[in-house]
């Protein structure tokens, strides 16, 4: 009964999704209500209670059009504040809607609610949303599909179906427990107990037969999957059985096509592929399993979900993919060095070739002193050796009415003692300077960031977020940046852009961007982790000087700190 209510229930929504997909015109005003609510959930043989966008995990699916404007009511009946993060929309002058607790706004506390407000403008694709305070966003997050303006077919062929494939991870004991331990301890916290894929984590996992993700498919027919990683630490390979993809999209922005056997995807990042349901009818597995080529202990285990011929029974055994390596640098490297801007006349790559301001961060792990923790001493993390104190009051509520005393726009250029980044394992003199420190940008001026990795303590993959922005990833490299000699092989016509991006171990990524949205914007690390730890930062962009080019006025529901 059940299942076929469930059934009744998907077919609903995609017949739903199909009349807005077809009817554009009718709504160009998007409302949804997001209720944050507590649901027991069961995975692994384990329940445990979760928090949830309208008790569903994952959240449901933002379904907007390119030129909307979009209303989502958020009311709080956790035990927890809340803030949402609508990732890689890029808020024009309104970071008031962005949702990083404490940078663009204070959270929503228990019994309240907040209306983000927001329009979409030049964008089309696959985005996402998230929690984004404490560890929420484990259970507390969701697709975002944006259709292109009606009239405006996709620069690939159109598709039979689509459908959208969300990697997560999973604990058995509640994450704001373990993330708790782990900062009592000073320590990184339990790794997690399973990934998913759209919540589920398959069956090669105990009491999982039921949770398991299939998509059927017809017999020569194309289907568009949209994939997201809204895993909180770890980079994950996928790959189905017996099928190519052909890349399309990345981070809601058009790529030239180009097939794979697998795909490499950082926490944050999306990826649209075509996939062709041209095998043999059976059962044929789809699966995700990190990425890890440094010295770390991780969830290694495979999520797996099924894609199933039409007509196919359920007592066949699906096939096994052929999944890169978890320690498999040549194939990471390869696949995002395939990675490039569609670039035609209609959706054009601006790269800035003139850059008005070059910046320098390194990335580093460190030791501080913590008194109260099992060794005296916690790990941290940090751009320019600065670990990111987060403030009580919302950076840019500070900067809008010029609160004193909440941050210094003194963040470094450049590191204070440049060093060989990528040399042999640093383990003395690791302490960090702790700051609530941000760097100003000039309005419309054109930036290119460095982001180094080093060997403090060790070397690891980094992917990096940047809010109210997509840059272009103009070059990367292992080892050192080379300021000299580097520059000269940067991709300047046709480098992918994307909002996330993933810094490689022992190596170095060059992005370029256009500072022309005002406000303050969150940067930092996608993994959880380091997020914790300290890995963040945020520009405030100035203001132009017409109207048009200054933050807009607060909403008036903004929550209170």
């Amino acid at each position: 009964m059940a299942a076929a209510l469930s059934k009744k229930f998907c077919w609903a929504s995609y017949i739903l999704f199909l009349y807005f997909v077809y009817h554009p015109a009718e709504a160009a005003v998007k409302r949804y209500q997001f209720d944050i609510q507590v649901k027991n959930v069961s995975r692994l043989c384990h329940a445990k209670p979760i928090v949830t966008v309208n008790g569903r995990f994952p959240g449901p699916t933002v379904y907007v059009r390119e030129g909307d404007r979009v209303l989502v009511n958020v009311t709080n009946h956790a035990k927890y504040n809340m803030s949402i993060h609508w990732h890689g929309l890029k808020q024009f002058r309104n970071g008031w809607a962005d949702g990083p607790a404490y940078i663009t706004q204070c959270p929503i506390k228990t019994g309240h609610s907040f209306t983000y407000d927001f329009n979409v403008t030049g964008q089309r694709g696959t985005l996402w949303w998230h929690a984004h305070i404490l560890w929420l966003r484990a259970t507390v997050y969701g697709a975002i599909v944006i259709m292109p303006k009606p009239g405006t077919p996709f620069p690939f062929p159109q598709p039979h179906r689509e459908e959208n494939i969300i990697l997560g991870e999973w604990w058995n004991n509640d994450v704001e427990d373990i993330e708790k331990q782990g900062d009592k301890l000073g320590l990184p916290p339990n790794a997690s107990d399973a990934h998913t894929i759209n919540g589920k984590p398959g069956p090669l996992f105990p009491c999982s037969e039921k949770h398991t993700f299939t998509l059927e498919v017809e017999q020569s027919k194309t289907y568009l999957l949209r994939i997201i990683n809204a895993a909180l630490n770890d980079e994950l390979f996928f790959a189905i059985a017996g099928h190519n993809m052909t890349v399309v999209e990345i981070d809601a922005v058009y790529t030239k096509p180009f097939t794979t056997q697998a795909i490499l995807i950082a926490p944050g990042q999306t990826t649209n592929v075509l996939v062709q349901a041209t095998q043999k009818p059976n059962r044929y597995f789809m699966a995700a399993r990190p990425f890890m080529d440094a010295p770390l202990s991780i969830d290694n285990k495979t999520a797996t979900a099924i894609l199933q011929y039409k007509g196919i029974p359920n007592t066949v055994l699906p096939l096994l993919p052929h999944l890169p390596e978890p320690n498999d640098t040549a194939f990471a490297l390869s696949y995002n060095s395939k990675l490039r801007s569609l670039n035609s006349p209609q959706f054009q790559a601006n790269v800035p070739l003139k850059v008005d301001r070059h910046l320098f961060y390194t990335i580093g792990l460190g030791i501080n002193p913590c008194p109260t923790c099992i060794n005296g001493t916690k790990l941290a993390a940090s751009l320019n050796n600065i670990t990111f104190v987060m403030p009580q009051v919302g950076l840019l509520q500070a900067h809008y009415f010029n609160i004193k005393g909440v941050f210094r726009l003194d963040f470094p250029d450049n590191p204070p003692t440049p060093f060989n980044y990528t040399g042999a394992p640093l383990t003395a003199n690791l302490g960090t300077t702790l700051g609530t420190r941000v760097s100003k940008i000039a309005y419309n001026s054109t930036v290119q960031l460095v982001l180094q990795d080093t060997n403090l303590l060790s070397v690891e993959s980094h992917p990096f977020h940047l809010h109210g922005y997509n840059f272009f990833v103009v070059g990367t490299g292992i080892g050192n940046f080379d300021p000299k000699k580097d520059p000269a092989k940067f991709n300047l016509v046709d480098p992918p852009e994307r909002n996330t991006v993933g810094v490689p171990t022992g190596g170095w990524t060059a992005i370029r961007f256009r500072a022309d949205n005002p406000g303050v914007w969150f940067m930092h690390c996608h993994l959880e982790l380091h997020t914790g730890w300290g890995l963040k930062t945020a520009f405030v962009v100035e203001n132009g000087k017409l109207t048009d080019q200054s933050i807009l006025p607060p909403p008036k529901d903004l929550p209170p700190c």
